[in-house]
């Protein structure tokens, strides 16, 4: 018994661990939303606050790496093939679909929206592992299904944004990529993977890049402005939300997620990311004054409801394959099942 004690506490520790990572990380995500839509709010277009957002958390990533890991830049074009995928999909797309959904939704609708990508992870798991998830996953997945449709308030008949809807579910897509494709890390699955800070580094440089050249190629307007922002309802410079983009909701996002991920396996950090909801939710009405509706506010809490029901079902799933890691259960390192190349 003391031997299987021994055994389980680094593994507890480790799941311990990277769940608070990855919350600590969905917090300064959630305050992405509000900080963007008070600069668009000022004049700026969606392809022009992710590209401040983006290039700000590059910078500070590039100083963090060259100071914590010198050779981050030699690693990174070592594994060019996952840099690149997640530096487009992950992160130069999910940001560009998702402020484009703020600028048609509010931002709560919006990252409900692009929070629906734990569904995605769990279906593309099954079409590739072959092996159906449980009868608890599967009726977890259609609350939240049921609780998105009380969100956009669909039996109100209240007008929908179509547009607006779209790029939130382009935004989904992209952030189950970001899920899968942070477990590919140097604390991740195969051991083999690219240290966080280089991933995070690197990702954000190539995520920059893209959405700058879209801009400048004149396939998504690109309008920066001088003017002043509103936040918290204080009028202030421009910098402020520029500067809390890059730092707080992309360079400290980034970095705390993906160490985060690489100790849980893609679809428990996938349900965890949404408590970034609930902080999207509260930074939205602190910093922009924006409230849901009431019946929005029971739709979001039957989304988080029915995909905590999924992950209940996705971990008596995995208790009962042997060659699955389970959530602390198993050691510490041991091979996940979930291999999602997106």
């Amino acid at each position: 018994m003391a031997v299987a004690e021994t055994g389980a506490r680094p593994a507890t520790d480790h799941f311990r661990l990277g769940l608070m990572l990855a919350v600590g990380s969905a917090l300064a995500f959630g305050s992405s939303g509000p900080f963007a839509k008070a600069l668009m709010t000022a004049g700026w277009s969606p392809t022009a606050a992710v590209v401040a957002r983006l290039a700000g958390g590059a910078l500070v990533m590039a100083v963090v790496a060259t100071i914590l890991k010198r050779d981050w830049i030699r690693e990174a074009l070592r594994h060019p093939g996952i840099v690149l995928a997640y530096g487009v999909i992950p992160i130069a797309g999910a940001q560009l679909f998702y402020y484009n959904a703020v600028a048609h939704l509010s931002v709560g609708v919006a990252l409900l929206l692009e929070y629906t990508s734990p569904v995605i992870v769990v279906g593309w798991v099954w079409a590739t592992t072959r092996r159906r998830p449980t009868t608890l996953t599967l009726a977890g997945v259609a609350l939240a299904i049921a609780g998105i449709m009380l969100v956009l308030d669909v039996f109100a008949g209240a007008h929908i944004n179509l547009v607006g809807v779209g790029w939130g579910l382009a935004a989904a897509v992209c952030a189950a990529c970001y899920f899968v494709l942070s477990a590919k890390t140097a604390h991740g699955a195969d051991g083999e993977g690219i240290d966080p800070v280089t991933l995070s580094a690197a990702g954000l440089v190539v995520g920059s890049a893209a959405v700058t050249l879209l801009g400048i190629s004149g396939a998504m307007p690109l309008r920066f402005t001088a003017n002043d922002a509103v936040v918290a309802g204080f009028t202030v410079s421009w910098l402020v939300p520029v500067v809390a983009l890059g730092v707080i909701a992309t360079a400290v996002a980034y970095t705390l997620g993906i160490m985060g991920i690489s100790r849980l396996q893609p679809r428990f950090a996938s349900l965890v990311g949404l408590s970034e909801v609930m902080f999207a939710v509260l930074a939205a009405w602190v910093l922009l004054g924006e409230a849901m509706t009431a019946t929005q506010a029971v739709g979001g809490a039957i989304v988080l409801a029915g995909l905590a029901l999924a992950r209940a079902g996705d971990r008596s799933e995995s208790a009962e394959a042997l060659t699955e890691v389970t959530w602390p259960d198993g050691p510490a390192g041991e091979p996940s099942t979930d291999k999602v190349p997106c």
